[in-house]
């Protein structure tokens, strides 16, 4: 019988160890606390109080009957599910094939590769706008080349049934960070394993499902957790396309209402905005901001959880 000779630490050395290991998580702790923690406890607090940044008055549930109830919160919420269903799947296949296509060519790689990386250097109000005026039917070079070609271009931004698919091209057009990093993981599977699958029979869509995707799935995972993150927080892009297509202006007396047209470019976030920062219903605005919150996590959960049951059963 093996009688183990392993001499346990004296205690008084964790006891050491222990504020030494505080005192270099602190400024961690300090910045989760001051910039998670407590703007999280104080959400939830303010959910629960009639607040205009002037006055507090405890008024229990009604926010949260009141945003529940609410029509806009329903179409903002369903608007957003679009964009993580549709958007975010749309975005990531697409960098992916890219990067597939950037690593099988022999000549003209680097350029190809700037140019598709170019668009997400641009700053996304600029190329918002830019894209509006692209798309607009009467004036855009894009409705002119299709009827030139004898086809007629729906109204993109103009168009309830367009806007978001319109949004979606937007997407696809400034998804050059994504393409690179796809490229950079594509670049870093091993080729003796290629090789390996050629030797056994595999082809090209074997090769890719049984090696490239479980080596890159780490890289897949982050693109689509960070994407669907992106979605839910989607603003700037839907505020400014939907502003600049309506023709709407900032002169006095004139106010904008989000979401046009019809309300298909209306996202939670504008509605938290515009609840917030507009009708000054602060409390009412919290709510919305847990219920992204929220929505977010649960998309987070579900998505680490699936590439971990893919992960293992590969």
């Amino acid at each position: 019988m093996m009688v183990s000779t392993r001499v346990a630490p004296p205690p008084h050395r964790w006891r050491g160890e222990g504020p030494r290991a505080l005192l270099w998580l602190s400024p961690w702790i300090a910045g989760v606390a001051v910039l998670f923690v407590y703007p999280l406890v104080s959400t939830v607090y303010f959910s629960f109080h009639r607040y205009d940044l002037f006055t507090l008055e405890f008024i229990g549930l009604d926010n949260y009957r009141y945003a529940f109830s609410d029509a806009r919160v329903l179409q903002s919420a369903l608007n957003t599910l679009w964009l993580v269903v549709f958007m975010v799947p749309a975005q990531v296949l697409f960098a992916l094939g890219v990067a597939q296509l950037l690593t099988k060519l022999k000549s003209g790689g680097g350029l190809l590769r700037t140019i598709f990386y170019l668009p997400s250097l641009v700053p996304m109000v600029a190329g918002t706008v830019a894209f509006v005026y692209l798309l607009n039917p009467a004036t855009g070079p894009v409705d002119q080349l299709l009827a030139w070609l004898g086809i007629t271009g729906p109204d993109w931004f103009g168009s309830a049934a367009w806007a978001k698919p319109s949004l979606t091209l937007l997407a696809l057009w400034g998804a050059g960070n994504t393409i690179m990093i796809f490229l950079a993981a594509l670049l870093d599977v091993p080729r003796h394993l290629y090789e390996a699958a050629a030797i056994d029979g595999a082809g090209a869509w074997r090769q890719f499902r049984s090696v490239t995707l479980p080596v890159i799935s780490p890289v897949l995972m982050f693109s689509a957790v960070t994407g669907v993150i992106y979605a839910v927080q989607y603003f700037t892009q839907a505020m400014i396309a939907s502003r600049v297509a309506s023709g709407a202006t900032d002169s006095a007396g004139t106010t904008f209402t989000p979401g046009y047209p019809d309300g298909s470019l209306l996202t939670l976030p504008q509605h938290l905005f515009h609840t917030g920062f507009r009708d000054w219903s602060m409390g009412l605005a919290c709510v919305h901001a847990l219920l992204l919150f929220v929505v977010a996590m649960l998309f987070t959960l579900v998505l680490l959880r699936q590439f971990s049951r893919a992960e293992a059963a590969t």
